[in-house]
């Protein structure tokens, strides 16, 4: 049984002028899942957003949400979903509670459902603590919590975060990672972007790579990284005259080589033979190599050539 496709966008371009910032994207979110958008800046993931959310008009194509044509029915389509921007919109004056209460109203709760909600978002974002604080007073991290809160107001059934936990901590950004996983646990549909590849590859069940406000490629993060790259990556610094002597003619199936600078990855299903033929080749150098997994960024790197953290 197929799923309910709760976004779906069809060939959809928006330019800017004469800048053409997304073009011909089609996508699919089935519901239930945490679906990422991943690219560089400058891609098209937040523009492709604005769109979904209807804050922007495509130039051309269609995109529905929960079935809706949001350019003709923006007002339905809000009602069911939840936005938290890159930028925090909070009333700095005002303590968390406060701004969930004035929040609440404007979506049209009345007691005792509103202190209802406010009370679960509290605990469910582990706000409590600091409820009574004024948000200026409040830690990024707590903001960023805040945030996130104000856009589960309305219970919604689409809840879309750009970027949420750039320039958190490390603790904090687990946090939140919690939280959004609850939320897919109990039906939220979550749409996000990220820069963070681990942030990616434990929250997404799907991701879209965009370049160029184009797909290039979609899948779950392992199936992206089997079809693409192997399991096992090698990192050393190698100038590119130094190449051939320790990686040419090399008695193993290398999946793949990347450059980028004087840093080398070759990515094979078995590392450990391959270090050891560089160790010998490298005439006593005991020259620093680093064995990991392959991940996203990889996959990025591999498909266009340009780091995630990179501009194009």
């Amino acid at each position: 049984m197929t799923s309910e496709i709760i976004v779906e966008a069809a060939a959809v371009s928006k330019r800017f002028g004469t800048r053409l910032a997304v073009d011909h994207l089609s996508l699919e979110i089935p519901a239930g899942v945490c679906f990422g958008l991943l690219g560089p800046n400058g891609a098209g993931k937040t523009t492709t957003l604005r769109m979904i959310y209807g804050v922007t008009r495509p130039s051309s194509g269609t995109i529905r949400v929960f079935g809706i044509d949001i350019a003709r029915d923006p007002r339905a389509v809000r009602s069911r979903l939840g936005v938290t921007l890159q930028q925090n919109v909070l009333i700095e004056a005002l303590s968390p509670e406060e701004n969930l209460r004035v929040f609440g109203r404007y979506h049209l709760l009345r007691e005792p459902e509103l202190s209802r909600r406010v009370n679960q978002l509290l605990d469910f974002l582990e706000l409590r603590s600091h409820e009574r604080l004024p948000v200026r007073q409040l830690s990024g991290g707590f903001q960023r919590r805040l945030a996130i809160a104000l856009s589960l107001m309305n219970q919604p059934e689409l809840l879309i975060l750009d970027e949420p936990t750039t320039g958190l901590d490390p603790a904090v950004r687990l946090a939140l990672w919690s939280r959004v996983r609850d939320l897919t646990a109990t039906g939220t549909t979550v749409l996000l972007t990220t820069h963070y590849m681990d942030e990616a590859q434990r929250l997404c069940d799907r991701v879209a790579i965009i370049s160029g406000g184009k797909v290039i490629d979609e899948g779950a993060p392992a199936a992206l990284i089997a079809t693409h790259l192997a399991p096992e990556t090698v990192e050393l610094d190698c100038t590119p005259e130094e190449e051939p002597i320790l990686l040419g003619g090399l008695a193993l199936p290398l999946r793949r080589r990347l450059r980028v600078g004087r840093r080398v990855m070759i990515y094979l299903q078995d590392a450990s033979s391959l270090v050891e033929q560089i160790r010998h080749r490298d005439q006593g150098d005991r020259r620093e190599m680093v064995i990991r997994p392959a991940n996203l960024e990889d996959v990025f790197l591999a498909l266009t050539g340009t780091s995630l953290e990179g501009g194009q």
